[in-house]
Parts: C-alpha cells; structure tokens; sequence
C-alpha cells in the first residue's frame, strides 16, 4: 500500500497539511503528518526520513515550508523517492517566500506545486505507477471534472 509522509516545517502549516491529507484521502492515499524543521530540527527531519525510507512501500513526500523552504532540498538529498514541495504562499513576503522553492541546488530535485489539490494529484499520479488502483480513481475524478465543465457550458448556453 502508498505511502505519503507529510512533513511540515512546523505546526503553522497543519491546515495546508490537511487539506493535502484530505485531497490525497479522496483518491484513496494515506498519509502521515509530520512537523520538523530542516533549520530548527535538522536530526529531527533526518530520524523521520529514516523511519519511512524502512519502509518497503511505494512511497512519496509532501513537504510544506514557508518562508525558506530548506525542508524540501532536504528531504529530497536523503531519500530516492520523488519530493513535491507544496510551501503556502504568503501575501506577507509578495511571493518572495516561493523563490527557495524555485531555485534549488543540483542534486536535488522536489518538485513544485503551490495548491494543495494539485501536489496530491501530483503524488497520485507518481503512485498510480505502482497502484493502478489509484489510477483507476483519478480517471473517475477526471471524468468528473470533464462532466462538470460539459454541464456548466450547457447550462450557460441555456440549455
């Protein structure tokens, strides 16, 4: 069965968490919510990446840090699974906080969704590679949303 660790950079960003945990639920993906800081708990991060990487299960990482996202570069050099770095965006910094998860230095390689719906679509794709189970559920959820877009256009063509 998947795998999905989501470490947190603290407990700030539990909601984000969340709403990934809850969009991953709905394609029938478990996940795991975790809080440590790749600045303030450095041995901390390193003990949960450890504890996943022992387990023999498909697995992707969900990290969600704000500000300086070092969380991601982090957990992406220590393990051979994909990374999506999903950092919340703050109207505070006017984007600026996003740029450490833009630019990041070779070796590394998380990728990057903002929306928390996109980064457990992302990571339901990656796993549906080993699960055509989960395969199965994002097609549903495709046909949902084409069905949705078909409906809206008839309705507002008024018929």
């Amino acid at each position: 069965m998947a795998l999905v660790p989501i470490i947190m950079g603290s407990k700030s960003d539990l909601a984000h968490g969340q709403h990934v945990a809850a969009a991953l639920a709905a394609l029938g993906v478990p996940s795991e919510l975790r809080v440590a800081s790749a600045h303030k708990s450095p041995e901390h991060v390193l003990d949960i990446v450890r504890h996943y990487e022992a387990i023999d299960e498909p697995k992707v990482y969900v990290t969600i840090a704000g500000r300086s996202n070092a969380l991601s570069g982090m957990v992406d050099a220590a393990v051979t699974a994909p990374v999506v770095a999903c950092p919340l965006y703050s109207d505070r910094f006017g984007g600026a906080d996003v740029f450490s998860s833009i630019r990041v230095p070779s070796g590394v390689a998380p990728a990057l969704i903002l929306e928390a719906d996109g980064a457990a679509l992302l990571v339901a794709k990656i796993l549906a590679l080993a699960e055509p189970a989960i395969g199965e559920r994002i097609r549903a959820l495709q046909q949902a949303h084409h069905d949705r877009l078909i409906h809206d256009d008839a309705e507002v063509r008024g018929e």
